[in-house]
């Protein structure tokens, strides 16, 4: 059993916000390639393909990452798990930032030919890699200091982070394509914000220092050995419902913040500024009710709120599908916004709802392996089924909005089976699950 006479509990305010900035950096670096998707890398580095086909390679990259982040979970969760959530926030970091510096520096294809697509593939990888361990570490890093009825509350924190990293982002990407040329964002200036995810880094690593170990890891009196093997014996089920359950919020954020702002640049015309703006509007009002929506989690439920959020979601896909066609900016707005709030009302209190679905010995694993599952399913593939069926459809996809609807219903079935945690019942389970 580890010593927890030696461990001070920091302040919940300055653990949360050590989170937040943590996975606001991880998740720029890994926002800031799916923009660039969007935008310039098809034409970059698949010049002899057709327009079409550039934005699916393009996206076909993008997707990479998601497919790394579940190797990412196991390979973090081994030493979450082994050794520690706090060692994974350094680790996962060191990661994603060095692979997203070097993706501004890659070279095109006009000057190195396959190898230029072929290292872009690579350092996505990596990315996705770094990104898998970083949720699981962040998310119980709070969550497990966190007092049992406010835990939905302070782990909501890190859920932030994702849209304050979407926001610095696009924002940086919003600023380049306002006043640089086509020409000159093309040739150097898609490139800055990634050289920028260095600095960022080393933001992080400074913020993390001084975190603590988490309590409820330092009262395992035997951690799991091979804790995949123990998620996969004993919990294979519940992972899969996890990842099914959590599809479609990733379907819907990709949707949003990746395909409509190709869909719209390419087939409707809208100005990329407009529609940049159009997101991170919407995006900003995800974030800043992220904590609010937990705290409603904390009181009525983590299920109940994911169902409603699952519902809303089947219900909005075709109204945001048209609204987008529109290519009026406010109708635009709407949609997205309505979108992600039904969005948030799940994602607020997954961070406190998987973690207390697993016993510790194995949280860091099963919660991240369930979740980054659940991006494989909803984000790396929605860009590219969307695209395709987009092409296939007139000026309003249906074909998009169908497909959407379709992940919402699986992703509602998959909660209607889950179990409610409810905190109480969870600080009983876990004063004897050590």
């Amino acid at each position: 059993m580890h010593d927890v006479r030696t461990v001070r509990s920091p302040s919940m305010l300055r653990l949360a916000a050590a989170s937040l900035a943590g996975t606001a950096i991880e998740f720029y670096d890994f926002f800031i390639y799916g923009t660039a998707a969007a935008l310039v890398l098809g034409p970059l580095f698949f010049p002899t393909f057709s327009p079409l086909a550039g934005t699916l390679a393009a996206f076909g990259t993008f997707a990479v990452g998601f497919l790394a982040r579940p190797l990412g979970s196991v390979l973090f969760g081994h030493i979450g798990d082994r050794r520690g959530r706090r060692p994974v926030l350094v680790l996962s970091l060191l990661l994603t930032g060095a692979s997203t510096v070097a993706v501004g520096c890659v070279p095109t294809y006009d000057s190195i030919g396959l190898a230029a697509p072929v290292l872009l593939l690579v350092l996505r990888f990596l990315q996705g890699l770094g990104l898998g361990g970083e949720w699981g570490g962040a998310v119980l890093l709070t969550a497990e200091h966190a007092p049992a009825d406010r835990r939905g509350l302070w782990s909501s924190f890190p859920q932030v982070g994702p849209a304050v990293g979407f926001v610095l982002a696009n924002g940086a990407m919003l600023v380049l394509t306002a006043t640089l040329s086509d020409a000159q964002f093309a040739q150097w200036g898609w490139r800055v914000p990634f050289w920028a995810a260095g600095l960022l880094a080393l933001i992080g690593l400074w913020l993390r220092s001084s975190l603590t170990e988490s309590p409820r890891f330092l009262e395992i009196e035997r951690p799991a050995r091979v804790p995949l093997a123990e998620v996969v014996r004993d919990h294979w089920r519940l992972v899969l419902l996890t990842a099914g359950a959590l599809a479609v919020g990733y379907a819907i954020f990709y949707t949003v913040s990746t395909w409509s702002l190709a869909y719209a640049t390419e087939r409707l015309g809208v100005d990329r500024t407009v529609m940049l703006a159009c997101i991170m509007a919407a995006v900003v009002v995800k974030g800043a009710l992220t904590p609010l929506v937990a705290l409603l989690g904390d009181r009525y439920g983590r299920r109940p709120m994911c169902l409603a959020g699952c519902t809303a979601s089947a219900l909005w896909m075709f109204p945001m599908v048209a609204l987008l066609a529109t290519g009026e900016p406010l109708l635009m707005f709407l949609g997205f916004m309505v979108a992600l709030l039904a969005f948030v009302t799940m994602f607020a209190v997954i961070a406190a709802y998987l973690p207390e679905l697993y016993e510790p010995r194995v949280r860091c694993t099963g919660a991240a392996v369930g979740y980054n599952l659940g991006g494989v399913l909803g984000g790396a593939l929605t860009p590219i089924v969307a695209t395709a069926l987009a092409e296939q459809g007139g000026r309003v996809p249906w074909g998009v909005a169908a497909y959407l609807t379709a992940v919402a219903l699986l992703s509602l079935a998959c909660f209607a089976l889950l179990p409610e945690t409810r905190p109480v019942r969870v600080a009983a389970v876990e004063a004897t699950a050590a």
